[in-house]
């Protein structure tokens, strides 16, 4: 699949990669540092963004997606950088373009099956809207708060409804969801690989950590205090820090 991206900079390649509901602009905050001394490749995942819609949605293809892009593009050496969802799709390519990753970063995201989804919830809400044609802005905002959705969460999803529109495709992410909580153990990779967690989120619990070591020997697991789930967009400065730390 051809998935939509925003390429800048020059040097060697950084591939963002963005959780459910997201877009290519998530990381945009990472990107924009990033890009003074690096090429960064923002994209759309399949179902997302502007990118094409498929039935089909778990990490194998998301992968292949990000490996066909980087042949298109002759890249080598890449780095990749995902958060959540992107995480997963990031760790995942280890198995599937290996001699052409040279670091990966997860960010609050494990090489774990989850369990239970906090993103139940959101689904209720977006399925609602879907189901009673719901498009104006303040009856949206309506039933996310019936389903006590935060407000922060709210603005960033309405990032993605454009002219009456939501550009992720809520039917195949609601009927793809359990893949994206799966997760298949893979061969373990020995290069260098980064976790960045918020110490508020339970996506990277310390019970996961022998799980992290196991897939991933050669793992550094870094804590940003006071930060949730979305680590990077609540401590841009520090997650910026630890990222050209471990880079360099």
């Amino acid at each position: 699949m051809k998935l939509n991206f925003k390429l800048q900079g020059q040097g060697q390649p950084i591939i963002f990669m963005h959780g459910v509901f997201g877009s290519l602009t998530n990381l945009s905050m990472l990107a924009r540092d990033l890009m003074q001394n690096y090429q960064t490749i923002q994209v759309d995942l399949r179902n997302h963004g502007l990118s094409p819609w498929s039935d089909e949605m778990n990490f194998q293809v998301m992968a292949q997606d990000i490996a066909e892009l980087c042949h298109d593009l002759h890249l080598n050496d890449v780095i990749m950088i995902g958060h959540s969802m992107g995480g997963k799709v990031a760790l995942q390519l280890t198995q599937v373009i290996p001699e052409l990753i040279t670091q990966t970063v997860a960010i609050d995201i494990a090489p774990v099956k989850y369990i239970d989804s906090p993103n139940n919830h959101v689904l209720d809400a977006l399925n609602q809207c879907i189901s009673q044609n719901i498009t104006d802005k303040n009856k949206i905002i309506n039933v996310m708060q019936n389903k006590g959705i935060d407000e922060a969460t709210i603005q960033f999803l309405l990032k993605s409804f454009k002219q009456e529109h939501w550009l992720f495709n809520v039917e195949v992410i609601n009927k793809q969801y359990h893949h994206l909580c799966d997760w298949q153990t893979i061969s373990p990779w020995l290069k260098p690989t980064l976790f960045i967690r918020g110490a508020k989120s339970n996506y990277v619990a310390t019970a996961y950590y022998t799980k992290i070591f196991k897939q991933f020997p050669n793992a550094t697991i870094e804590t940003v205090i006071d930060a949730g789930h979305n680590v990077h967009a609540e401590k841009t400065a520090q997650v910026l820090q630890i990222l050209h730390n471990w880079l360099n």
